[in-house]
């Protein structure tokens, strides 16, 4: 039977005196009434009701387990008899609960009188009864008793937490005292080796600019400039040993102390062994008590390591800056070239091979050709060229290269060649692998001041895989050199961008560094293997070709094996350029294609948009308007699936990454478009029919 009985509202003066509102210290309190009865709620919170409480009602068990969850109550009203669940098992939930274990409970209740509902509700965890109907004395009363032992209770939780805080706080800074005078002695401990293990030396001297003897000098000087303390308190040694370019400028900035009072000063100065460093000074005038100069404080820093790297991000600075004009050179030359080119190829196919016409234009394509290939290595230094790997034959091209650094390398120089016979054929850039040995060579050769020998050598062999496999087949280009060697702190380092043995301004540090990247870049290996006074061999390895598909990289041997025949399928031709676009259209249109073209990439969508049967789509890369030709491909594969996409470029962006297309290299011949064409023309006849 649920308890209904409300709770009659009195008037009657408490006995306990209500604590003043006006006290700032007072501890907030907060009490919990649970009652399924709204009446009886509110008839309890006016009884209880005083300044300094929070009063929180809850009309349901569900609700009251929820509240004790989620806040701290001083105390907790709970009827006994409710719907679903009773205020036993609602007290017995509480004290289960850690957060609200300890939180006194009273239970109201009109029945259940008798001393075994008394027992059982104390076993709940009750620490009261107020029996209904309830006299609002007695509940106000019993409230503010456990009222006042809650905030006393707080009060010392306070005072508690208030002593450890201020226990902690002493120990906190007992401990940074501590700290500090250690840090301190440590300070001072490794004050001296700190100074002796940096480049830099401190120094007292007279404030009379007559006299640069220094009058104090650090134990650290005589490591920086190899002479010792003593020398420095004699004569002119300083001002003896500056770099003549510097001196006029280093003593007029020491000249102005008086009225500066501070310098900092670059020079160059000479040390004991005749090397040259690049010292910072940074003086300090010190004045007497008449203001009159005294005496002048000064820190030397041995800023050469600084120097040397900021010489050397300069350098590298101006190669980005020469490589990026380079490129925009390279690239307008490849349109032009690609015009001469593609004019002198299409002159040639309407003569008859015997006609002095005809070995005339032959000669003037060798021409361009070459022109050409001197603009792809230029592409290759600005980085701006992707590798174009193909089949190399080893047999054909190291008589060629033998030449070459015949002729780069001098007569003091004697180069030597050992190779393999059927050797297997390797996929590589060949430009990129040229150019990699001829770095290789010209290194060796800088290595041999007074002239030796070098040795290229190109042998065939297998290696077993870790995991077992099959065994691949590998091919080892080594260029040996009888030059001076590299020491073991050098040979480490050969490979790091910016690293050189070399005179300021006589190496980059780029070189080898390239050579690795290319090698990595192609699949391959790089060793080194160096001894002072005796020689270094460099070592490439790359992957071999074998198989039925090895020669089949080879453009021209593509071009042959399967020849490309337009039969009216309609080609859009996409290039700013009008007379390079005149080019590749009369070479398609000489291939029996049906061709149109756009101008720029929004011209073309606009073209493809009228011409549902474009077969094949042949683009520039770069173009002027908000769409590039990688752009214009990616768009034409999502909207129009069917059409292949041919790119074509003479100049590529660090940012361009066309490896998701087929990319022709400006300047192409035609015979290099047939080839390209050969690879794209027959996948989309297969999806054709």
């Amino acid at each position: 039977m649920m308890d209904r009985s409300p709770l009659p509202l009195a008037h009657e003066e408490p006995a306990v005196q209500p604590p003043d509102p006006a006290d700032e210290t007072l501890i907030r309190a907060k009490i919990l009434i649970v009652d399924d009865d709204r009446r009886n709620l509110l008839a309890a919170s006016e009884v209880i009701d005083q300044p300094g409480l929070d009063i929180v009602l809850a009309d349901s068990p569900e609700e009251a387990l929820r509240r004790t969850l989620r806040e701290d109550f001083a105390l907790i009203l709970l009827d006994v008899q409710m719907p679903r669940m009773d205020g036993y098992e609602v007290a017995a939930l509480i004290r289960s609960r850690p957060r609200s274990s300890r939180v006194p409970i009273v239970f109201l209740t009109a029945h259940n009188k008798d001393d075994i509902h008394i027992f059982r509700g104390y076993s709940a965890g009750a620490v009261d009864y107020v029996f209904k109907p309830i006299q609002p004395l007695i509940l106000k009363s019993k409230v503010d008793i456990f009222v006042d032992l809650y905030r006393k209770t707080e009060e010392i939780k306070g005072k508690a937490a208030a002593e450890k805080r201020l226990l902690l706080e002493n120990l906190r800074v007992r401990g940074e005292k501590l700290e500090a005078e250690r840090a301190l002695r440590r300070q001072e401990e490794h004050q001296t080796a700190v100074l002796r293990g940096l480049p830099i030396a401190l120094y007292t001297a007279s404030a009379d600019a007559a006299d640069r003897r220094l009058r104090f000098t650090s134990d650290s000087i005589a490591r920086i400039t190899g002479f010792p303390r003593e020398a420095f308190a004699e004569g002119t040694l300083w001002e003896s040993r500056l770099n003549p370019e510097d001196r006029d400028r280093a003593l007029a900035a020491l000249q102005g102390l008086g009225e500066t009072g501070t310098v900092a000063i670059e020079y160059r100065w000479r040390n004991a062994d005749g090397e040259e460093r690049h010292i910072l000074d940074q003086v300090v005038l010190n004045r007497g008590e008449d203001d009159a100069p005294a005496e002048l404080f000064g820190v030397w820093f041995d800023v050469t390591e600084r120097r040397e790297l900021e010489l050397s991000l300069l350098h590298a600075s101006k190669l980005e800056a020469v490589g990026r004009l380079t490129g925009g050179i390279a690239h307008d030359f490849n349109n032009m070239l690609g015009i001469v080119i593609g004019n002198l190829d299409l002159l040639q196919r309407t003569l008859p091979p015997d006609e002095k016409a005809y070995r005339r234009i032959q000669h003037a394509l060798d021409g361009a050709q070459r022109c050409a290939e001197l603009t792809s290595r230029l592409l290759t230094f600005s980085r701006r060229s992707p590798l174009q790997p193909r089949v190399l034959e080893f047999e054909s091209f190291m008589p060629g290269l033998i030449k070459l650094l015949e002729r780069t390398l001098g007569e003091r120089v004697s180069v030597t060649l050992a190779l393999d016979e059927a050797l297997p054929p390797v996929l590589v850039d060949h430009a990129q692998l040229e150019a990699a040995l001829i770095n290789l060579a010209v290194n060796a050769r800088d290595a041999m001041p007074e002239g030796g020998r070098l040795d290229l050598t190109v042998r065939g062999r297998t290696d077993a895989p870790a995991s077992g496999g099959a065994p691949a087949p590998l091919v080892d280009i080594a260029v040996t050199d009888t030059g001076t060697g590299m020491p073991p702190s050098v040979l480490a380092r050969v490979f790091e961008p910016f690293f050189t043995t070399k005179e300021a301004g006589k190496g980059t540090g780029l070189g080898l560094s390239m050579v690795y990247g290319f090698v990595q870049q192609s699949g391959g290996t790089i060793a080194i293997d160096s001894v002072p006074d005796q020689g270094t061999t460099i070592t490439i390895t790359l992957p071999a070709r074998l198989g039925e598909d090895a020669g089949l990289d080879d453009p021209a041997e593509a071009a042959d094996a399967q020849a490309v025949t337009g039969d009216g399928r309609i080609v859009l031709v996409v290039e700013d350029d009008a007379d390079v676009r005149q080019i590749a259209v009369s070479a398609l249109e000489a291939l029996a294609f049906r061709v149109i073209d756009a101008k720029d990439g929004e011209d073309a969508l606009h073209t493809l948009e009228s011409n549902p049967d474009v077969h094949l789509v042949f683009s520039d890369v770069n173009m002027p308007g908000a769409i590039t030709g990688l752009e214009l491909g990616r768009i034409i594969r999502c909207r129009w699936p069917d059409i292949s996409v041919l790119l074509t470029s003479g100049y590529l962006r660090e940012d361009q990454d066309p490896s998701e297309f087929d990319v022709l290299q400006k300047p192409y011949r035609t015979a290099d478009l047939e080839a390209a064409l050969s690879r794209i023309v027959p996948v989309r006849e297969r999806y054709a029919h």
